[in-house]
């Protein structure tokens, strides 16, 4: 299977150049409109956006506002307003793609595998049953059936507003 797309990700062309806020995708994003940042949803202290390099389709980031890059750094409102965007990822993910279960986590510091370590970030990631086979391991990719744009759409527009 040939994703050439993935040569991004590895050579590592999206990665900002330091850690500051105006190298961050994730401080970038909130100001270009939802389709062209890939958000889902928006809230007052965070919002959601796509990965742009998932490992399945409907791959959510559930990202502060604010750059910081711990758990610990949030705030109790940036803390709760997280976690209620996290319960309402899942329940949206649940009504577009009917996944049989997800993984959900955060890998703080670049040390414990964050890829943009300086802007915290949680996986919201769909799973189902062989949604994962010989092809990460043998041909070192990923079949993922879906664009971006397509399943942000698709999210966007399932979005529970409340």
């Amino acid at each position: 299977m040939w994703t050439p797309h993935r040569m991004v990700y590895i050579d590592g062309a999206n990665k900002p150049a330091d850690a500051g806020e105006h190298a961050c995708p994730f401080c970038r994003a909130p100001g270009r409109d939802d389709a062209e940042g890939l958000i889902v949803a928006r809230g007052e202290t965070c919002y959601v956006v796509m990965n742009l390099y998932p490992y399945n389709p409907g791959h959510l980031l559930v990202c502060p506002y604010r750059h910081v890059s711990l758990y610990t750094d949030l705030d109790a409102d940036e803390t709760a307003e997280f976690a209620a965007l996290t319960q309402r990822a899942m329940r949206t993910l649940q009504e577009v793609s009917h996944p049989q279960g997800f993984n959900i986590g955060m890998n703080q510091g670049a040390v414990a595998g964050a890829g943009i370590a300086a802007h915290l970030h949680q996986h919201v990631v769909p799973r189902w049953q062989g949604d994962s086979n010989f092809l990460p391991v043998v041909g070192r990719t990923k079949a993922v059936p879906q664009l971006l744009e397509d399943a942000r759409l698709l999210l966007a527009e399932a979005w529970d507003p409340a």
